[in-house]
């Protein structure tokens, strides 16, 4: 068995009891977190996190697929753009 399966998940201890609080409340509010490196356990399926990137919250529906994942994954900081536009116009010239 490899050390980091004898460790454990990690779960930050603010977002587990925020999503105590949650689930006691039986409300169904986004939770904001800026953990991004933490697992999604099984109590967290079906819940909505707003995920901070960086410059905003983008918010993320939990689903049974994304346990064992990081909460980060799911939320990406980057927009992407596409390649190729110089190439476009020099082969639309010839």
């Amino acid at each position: 068995m490899a050390r980091s399966n004898k460790k454990g998940p990690y779960i930050d201890l603010k977002l587990m009891k925020k999503v105590q609080k949650l689930k006691e409340s039986g409300t169904s509010t986004a939770i904001k977190t800026w953990a991004r490196g933490s697992q999604i356990p099984p109590e967290f399926v079906g819940l909505t996190f707003s995920i901070h990137t960086g410059n905003k919250f983008v918010d993320v529906f939990i689903t049974e697929s994304m346990v064992g994942h990081r909460l980060g994954e799911f939320a990406p900081t980057r927009v992407f753009r596409g390649h190729g536009a110089i190439v476009k116009r020099t082969m639309e010239k010839t």
